[in-house]
């Protein structure tokens, strides 16, 4: 066997005095081949990545040994490390939103790295960007180069991120939950692109993920982190037959399993659409004058009754997010929205006002949605404030009872949302709506940014509270898993359109439309 292309031998981080979140780690990547690093949230795989090319702050303490084509890149010079970063060594981050300027457009943020790295300007960037976006499957690519981040989808905005780290032709690709966001139609899309690109390119790529059913498909072996320890290597295959660590049985066995509890017995209705729209217009001219339309949501109509989940699966841009959005009254629609009897279609932000303590949002990103600045109680008792509920020692005694059933310490009510993990944030975020014991819980991808262990949990909570307060759900995600493990009925979605409804059972046992089998097969592929 050849010298690998990266190499690291007792790798060890810590922060100041704080105790190591490394622990000399080792493992190896050779040319064409994927190492998966696995773990949970804080087990260390990103910084562990970060610090091969020493991209930690300036109190970060690293030892042990980093060696790249034999060479070592622990304490070398910034000059040598300028000429790997992004050029021999690239990486793709999980939220390309964060790593794109969203001020330049596509062709100047290529053509950045191309002039730093390479010296190409003009029409010679020009042509190797137009190159790149072709084989990393852009359409139309030249009408792309004027593009800004903002006017890509996700699945687009992450095949600008590689065609950017593929700019160079490096050696070692570190892909750092390329596809934790993404829907599962177009996650298959990147890690298939990805899988080809390695093996035209002839690259070798440390691939961090929590995704297991990713590393199974994807990766040549893996290296499973706990606790910043590496506590299990080998070959995939081998380590997916017969695992040898507990914490890697752990994850093995980890994700969302079971059912809802059945519907009560003559269970209301909560919510009622009829011929649901969202348009947005687009305007052109001097006079602002409406030109088309984009067909957000066309003709929804749905029903969802007490104690019951309805589940609402599609890739980006199918309407998902813009159904809960109108039923929230956050944006224009036309057609029927019946909230417990009364058409609520036209109400403005007065007369929805008493209503919104009975219709309540769980977001995604639960760091994104919690205010920095406040602390866990604030947060939770916002919502008494608003509409009333509590004051004093009564509405202390509501938040400590809040985060009781949610599964929190009430002794944390004085501490800030970055002290917590992303589960326990999802938690907060949850009591904070369930405080004011709404009827209907608009559940906007919840788990998706939250590892599989932590993934099972909320799902387990959240069948906990509809079984306890009969709550009913309009749960919105991509990950087919956690939708059959939650949902009674689903709505599936594409391009605006409701193409299939059914029970779960239907659903996914025995789909009618195309469009659906796909999503399934891309979901449940082993």
């Amino acid at each position: 066997m050849s010298a690998p292309v990266l190499k690291v031998k007792n790798l060890s981080v810590r922060f100041g005095n704080d105790p190591e979140v490394v622990r000399r780690a080792s493992f190896e990547v050779q040319k064409g081949e994927t190492v998966a690093l696995v773990g949970e949230s804080g087990s260390g795989k990103s910084v562990t990545a970060l610090s091969t090319v020493s991209l930690l702050p300036d109190n970060a303490k690293i030892t042990g040994s980093v060696e790249f084509h034999g060479e070592e890149l622990l304490g070398a010079e910034q000059k040598k490390l300028q000429q790997v970063r992004g050029n021999r060594i690239s990486f793709i981050f999980q939220e390309p939103m964060t790593s794109l300027n969203p001020l330049h457009t596509i062709e100047k943020q290529i053509a950045e790295s191309l002039s730093l790295h390479q010296g190409l300007t003009g029409n010679k960037a020009r042509s190797r960007i137009l190159e790149l976006l072709d084989k990393v499957g852009i359409d139309d690519p030249k009408m792309r180069l004027a593009a800004y981040p903002h006017q890509l989808s996700g699945g687009q905005r992450q095949r600008v991120m590689i065609a950017m780290a593929l700019a160079n032709r490096p050696d070692l690709l570190v892909a750092d939950e390329p596809t934790t966001s993404l829907d599962v139609t177009i996650q298959a899309q990147i890690l298939e692109l990805l899988a080809e690109l390695q093996r035209s390119e002839g690259m070798g790529m440390l691939f961090i993920t929590h995704d297991l059913g990713i590393v199974k498909r994807f990766s040549h072996r893996v290296c499973v982190m706990q606790s910043g320890k590496v506590v299990e290597t080998g070959r995939t295959e081998e380590v997916f037959a017969n695992p040898q660590h507990e914490y890697t049985k752990e994850l093995l066995a980890a994700g969302a399993t079971g059912v809802p509890e059945p519907m009560p017995q003559g269970a209301e209705t909560i919510l009622e659409t009829e011929n649901l729209r969202v348009w947005f217009p687009v305007r052109r001219g001097l006079l602002r004058r409406t030109i088309g339309h984009v067909k957000a949501v066309n003709n929804a109509s749905f029903t969802i009754c007490e104690g019951e989940s309805l589940g609402i699966v599609g890739e980006s841009g199918s309407g998902k997010t813009s159904v809960a959005l109108a039923v929230l009254r956050l944006i224009s629609s036309t057609g029927k929205i019946a909230f417990m009897g009364t058409d609520i279609a036209g109400f403005r932000n007065a007369e929805m006002r008493p209503l919104r303590r009975d219709i309540q949002i769980v977001f995604q990103d639960p760091f994104g949605s919690l205010s920095p600045r406040m602390t866990i109680e604030q947060i939770v008792a916002e919502g008494l404030g608003v509409h009333g509920g509590g004051s004093g020692e009564d509405e202390r005694r509501l938040v400590e009872d809040s985060l009781r059933e949610v599964g929190l310490d009430p002794d944390m009510l004085e501490r800030y949302p970055h002290e917590f993990s992303g589960g326990q944030r999802q938690r907060i975020a949850i009591a904070r709506a369930m405080i004011l014991r709404p009827k209907l819980l608009i559940l906007d991808e919840p788990t998706s940014a939250l590892d599989m262990t932590v993934q099972a949990q909320i799902v387990d909570l959240l069948r906990e509270l509809q079984k306890k307060h009969r709550l009913a759900y309009l749960f919105i995600s991509h990950d087919l898993k956690i939708i059959r493990a939650l949902s009674h009925r689903v709505l599936v979605m594409k391009q605006g359109d409701i193409v299939e409804t059914g029970d779960v059972e239907q659903i996914f046992d025995n789909p009618k439309e195309a469009y659906t089998r796909e999503l399934l097969d891309a979901a449940f592929q082993d």
